[in-house]
């Protein structure tokens, strides 16, 4: 098989295992509060990037690691595993898989407002253009909900107004932390060539923050007494797709170039929003507004990564 070829099919199968990702937390966490599965995500990361860097050095050996490299891993830990991972998982509890995804494309918004004011990265015009059509996006999701005074499908009050309270606030705090993380990542990459031990790091200092968390935090403390004592299977199902989205958006960029990938692992939000209207179709509702956000969020993000 040709080389981009197989990067192209690694791509779309991470872009369709985060999407059905997005959908099992909708379905196995409940909007009113408990255990939508971040902390159990966490752990099953942990495992599978754990393994993935135990069998690659047995096979392979073992890169050299320092521990200036270990503390940029775990550095980005803290913003991807515990703020990036926890507070998306809640914006999916709060607005369900379709909106949550939609708000998804902030993170190239914020990747590029990072490189900026980080990095000394230039704005071009087309990277300029992505960050309004993005930013348009959030504004149209945003201005839908309060003009109908509800995320999606029929709920209760209580859970509209937690929802438009809070739910548009966890999106934008994810991807900000999602960013920030992957910076500190690639800070730690260049250190020390090797992803799987960054990612399991990262995840086991997430799950630390979850847990330090926990101890003065109830909905923490139920979440990780509920991963243990009563696992729900279709969080341990949203962990595992979550996971192998992970690693195979991993091995597609070992074939093919890092804006083809990324621009193709951007279809996660269409493979979400025909997944959830397949699935959650009694929770959530398909709108020409939600349509509209995700086509500018998808344009506005290729207009940032092909610029």
């Amino acid at each position: 098989m040709d080389a981009t070829l197989a990067g192209d099919a690694l791509a779309l199968a991470s872009a369709v295992s985060f999407a059905c990702a997005n959908v099992l937390i909708a379905r196995g966490s409940r909007p009113d509060g408990g255990d939508n599965g971040a902390f159990t995500s966490l752990l099953i990361t942990a495992a599978i990037a754990g393994a993935g860097w135990i069998i690659e050095g047995l096979v392979h050996g073992f890169e050299p690691v320092t521990w200036r490299a270990l503390a940029w891993f775990a550095g980005g830990g803290v913003f991807t595993g515990f703020i990036g991972r926890v507070f998306y998982y809640a914006s999916v509890q709060s607005l369900g898989a379709m909106r949550s995804s939609a708000m998804k494309r902030l993170n190239p918004f914020f990747a590029v407002l990072l490189g900026v004011l980080v990095m000394g990265d230039a704005i071009s015009g087309s990277m300029a253009i992505g960050l309004a059509m993005i930013a348009s996006s959030f504004v149209v999701l945003v201005g839908a909900a309060w003009r109908r005074g509800a995320p999606s499908g029929p709920r209760t009050q209580a859970r509209d107004s937690r929802a438009l309270g809070w739910g548009y606030v966890y999106g934008p705090i994810s991807a900000l932390g999602y960013s920030t993380g992957y910076l500190l990542r690639k800070m730690g990459l260049a250190e020390a060539h090797d992803a799987w031990l960054g990612a399991c790091v990262g995840c086991l200092v997430g799950a630390l923050f979850f847990l330090a968390t926990a101890a003065f935090n109830r909905d923490y403390a139920r979440a990780v007494r509920a991963t243990f004592q009563r696992p729900s299977a279709w969080l341990l199902a949203a962990g595992v797709m979550s996971s192998a989205g992970q690693i195979l958006y991993f091995f597609a960029l070992n074939w093919s170039t890092i804006s083809r990938v990324a621009l193709l692992g951007s279809m996660e939000i269409f493979v979400t929003l025909f997944l959830a209207w397949l699935f959650l179709r009694q929770r959530e509702s398909l709108t020409p507004s939600l349509l509209a956000a995700a086509a500018l969020g998808f344009g506005g993000g290729a207009f940032i990564i092909l610029h």
